[in-house]
């Protein structure tokens, strides 16, 4: 699970449209579905977008995985953070994962916990 989660927050990362979409395929089922406040999506088509768009608002941040991974059965929660590379995050979420019979990521429950100001 661990690796997986990993491999998610790499997708966020991905600036390469084609490579993105790749990963997202390999990741996702194929009718995954990513939910948050601002978001949600089913099918890799979907949640490439959203990933796309999150990239353009933010083309000079990078997200980085919280300290652990807690995970069971086909579940695994996490945080993360948003930021620039060498500096304080300005977006912190945590995200619920659930997994395909597959091994693919089926959801994810994503919840902001601290969003900049508007």
């Amino acid at each position: 699970m661990n690796e997986l989660v990993n491999r998610y927050i790499d997708v966020w990362n991905e600036k390469d449209p084609a490579a993105r979409r790749a990963q997202v395929e390999a990741i996702f089922a194929a009718d995954g579905r990513y939910v948050d406040p601002l978001a949600d999506v089913t099918g890799h088509n979907g949640i490439d977008a959203v990933i796309g768009a999150v990239q353009e608002q933010f083309p000079d941040f990078v997200f980085r995985l919280g300290p652990s991974v807690d995970a069971h059965h086909d579940v695994a929660r996490f945080t993360w953070e948003l930021g620039p590379k060498d500096g304080e995050a300005v977006v912190i979420g945590f995200d619920v994962a659930v997994l395909a019979a597959d091994g693919r990521i089926q959801n994810v429950h994503g919840f902001l916990d601290k969003v900049p100001a508007q």
